[in-house]
């Protein structure tokens, strides 16, 4: 006799529109999946604001994650909605300390997909060394999201002294990139669209707070960081020329680029440069210490494959260029339209 599935055993399996009513299917929600994964002192009071104490200058970002499919090789949307908050914290020359946790789920969303992803959620901040401290859940009808869209929000302390921005490169400083470029991109991608490589392909989804606290330890003529996400590294440096009205020259053959990464691209008619990264963080340094500054980035197990990879040529230009190995040089422009969709 076949097994009897009762209407309480469905129920217990998908989120359903009654998870998001405020009564206590969304109290169970909070007690069962999130609560009990991330509960901390701050969190567990379940009041309308987290409430800290934090002194000196503060950094706040926040960022929405809507990558799809929302389980891809190397990580989840969980895993990339903290270390893309952490990490954009992090380059501003900030400690993070606290995010919140905003959750928009598609009424039939299976329970044990969100088990995995706030468990990933708390590896992650674990990881980092950073609580999530406030938070939401909304559920919303069937078709209306796909299947979990999610909200981050960080704040961070900037110790005295420090002053990292986009504003700040200069003629002669050195880009410094901690790894391949492209790899977030293309395993999201081969994941949609079933796309297979001989050797694992992984996203480089990572929080780098740690790696880049470390090179703030042994310099301190740091004056510009930037995690190159959406766009790619070309898009990142054309920002930063553009904010500091400087021109940046790169060099092509110096980009650390995986060789799937390079053969997934050339195949589809992709360039590396404009590719998403989630684990990567461009560096502009005063010349004298970038030497130190890339030989402290390789200690990392995220930055093994740095390279200083060009510099910062002359103010007044606001253009990014890049010196191939025949010898030639060609504009790199800031990424135009959406090659690869929701992939963060």
């Amino acid at each position: 006799m076949p097994p009897i599935i009762t209407t309480e055993k469905v129920m217990t399996e998908k989120i359903l529109l009654a998870h998001g009513s405020g009564g206590s299917m969304s109290q169970s929600i909070v007690n069962n999946n999130i609560l009990s994964l991330l509960g901390n002192p701050i969190l567990n009071r379940l009041d309308d604001s987290a409430v800290f104490e934090a002194q000196g200058k503060i950094a706040f970002t926040t960022d929405s994650h809507v990558v799809q499919p929302i389980f891809f090789p190397g990580g989840d949307i969980g895993k990339l909605s903290v270390c893309g908050t952490v990490n954009d914290l992090s380059v501003m020359g900030a400690t993070p300390l606290y995010l919140s946790l905003a959750l928009i789920i598609e009424e039939g969303l299976s329970k044990d997909d969100l088990h995995k992803i706030i468990s990933s959620i708390k590896e992650a901040a674990d990881e980092a060394g950073v609580q999530i401290v406030t938070g939401d859940t909304k559920v919303v009808n069937r078709g209306n999201a796909d299947k979990i869209f999610i909200n981050t929000a960080g704040i961070g302390v900037i110790a005295d002294g420090i002053d990292i921005s986009g504003h700040n490169a200069k003629p002669g400083n050195k880009i410094i990139l901690s790894g391949t470029i492209g790899d977030h991109g293309i395993a999201v991608l081969s994941k949609r669209e079933g796309i297979g490589f001989e050797t694992k392909l992984e996203s480089d989804s990572a929080p780098l707070n740690k790696l880049i606290a470390e090179i703030m330890q042994v310099s301190n003529k740091i004056n510009c960081m930037r995690d190159p996400t959406r766009g790619g590294l070309s898009s990142t440096l054309n920002e930063i020329a553009e904010q500091s009205g400087v021109s940046i020259r790169i060099d092509e053959d110096k980009i650390p680029v995986r060789r799937e990464v390079a053969a997934a691209c050339e195949m589809l008619g992709l360039d590396p440069l404009y590719i998403a990264n989630e684990g990567k963080v461009v560096v502009v340094v005063e010349a004298e210490d970038a030497e130190k500054v890339l030989a402290q980035i390789k200690k990392n197990k995220y930055g093994q494959n740095a390279a200083i990879i060009g510099e910062v040529t002359e103010k007044h230009n606001a253009k990014v260029t890049m010196r191939t190995p025949f010898g030639t040089s060609r504009i790199v422009d800031m990424l135009v339209g959406e090659p690869l969709p929701r992939i963060c």
